[in-house]
């Protein structure tokens, strides 16, 4: 037993050099499925909103020849909504208000309303400002969000900034649905926080952001709750604007 032993050690010493020597081996072999599971995941992601995005909701709906006019609008990444301070009896100028802003005289005729992550929001106001620790965070459930306005002078329609006709019961239905999304004080009030200048605030909101909970998301849940056909699940900025049609002069 004495003289055996020696030997058992080194075979046992000689297994685990064997065993670590495969590690390297068996990553390099699980290396390329990795890569491949990391891939596709954004690829299925995309693929699941473009399947949502065309699925319709409310696909009777018909655009209306007499009505409100608002406007879906998108910087490429991050949609809203554009509608008049006030139209068919809903005015938004008692709830968001000129004096909210740091200069009341760029109170606009027109307010773009959005919905979004609030480490997001305050962190980046321009696209240089974006970093990865805040994408990460928005992606994959952010701790809170806030709503978005910016007053507006008039629209600018193009292919950004869609125009469509709602009734006034539909509209004032929309307006009920963006209004819930506000976090109100006790008198009902807007609870407002400085943006990014003169013209903007940021509003607390109701909600939690996510992959499956986008700014676009919600743009889609306002028009699809108020009627408006749309698709059932709208995560990215282009699922939201392929059911709206560009104005007549941006396609000539």
């Amino acid at each position: 037993m004495l003289f055996g032993e020696p030997a058992v050690l080194a075979g046992g010493r000689a297994g685990i050099l064997s065993s670590r020597a495969m590690v390297p081996h068996r990553l390099a072999r699980a290396a390329p499925r990795l890569l491949f599971a990391l891939l596709l995941l954004p690829i299925s992601y995309i693929a699941a909103a473009v399947i949502g995005g065309l699925t319709p909701a409310n696909l009777a709906w018909r655009e209306t020849d007499v009505g409100v006019t608002i406007y879906v609008e998108t910087n490429g990444i991050h949609t809203g909504l554009l509608l008049p301070a006030t139209a068919a009896g809903v005015d938004w100028r008692g709830f968001i208000r000129a004096d909210h802003l740091a200069d009341p005289r760029y109170a606009g005729r027109y307010l773009w309303i959005g919905w979004g992550d609030r480490r997001f929001f305050l962190e980046t106001p321009g696209w240089a400002d974006v970093k990865p620790s805040t994408l990460l965070s928005a992606a994959f459930g952010s701790g809170g969000t806030l709503m978005h306005v910016d007053h507006v002078a008039a629209p600018r329609p193009g292919d950004a900034v869609r125009p469509l006709r709602l009734t006034p019961a539909e509209y004032r239905r929309l307006a009920r649905l963006v209004r819930a999304s506000f976090v109100t004080g006790r008198a009902g009030e807007a609870i407002p926080l400085p943006g990014y200048g003169p013209a903007d605030m940021f509003y607390e909101a109701r909600g939690r952001y996510s992959l499956f909970n986008t700014c676009n998301s919600w743009t889609g849940s306002m028009l699809r709750q108020a009627g408006v056909r749309v698709g059932r699940w709208t995560p990215l900025s282009f699922t939201v604007m392929w059911w709206f049609d560009r104005p007549v002069t941006e396609r000539r």
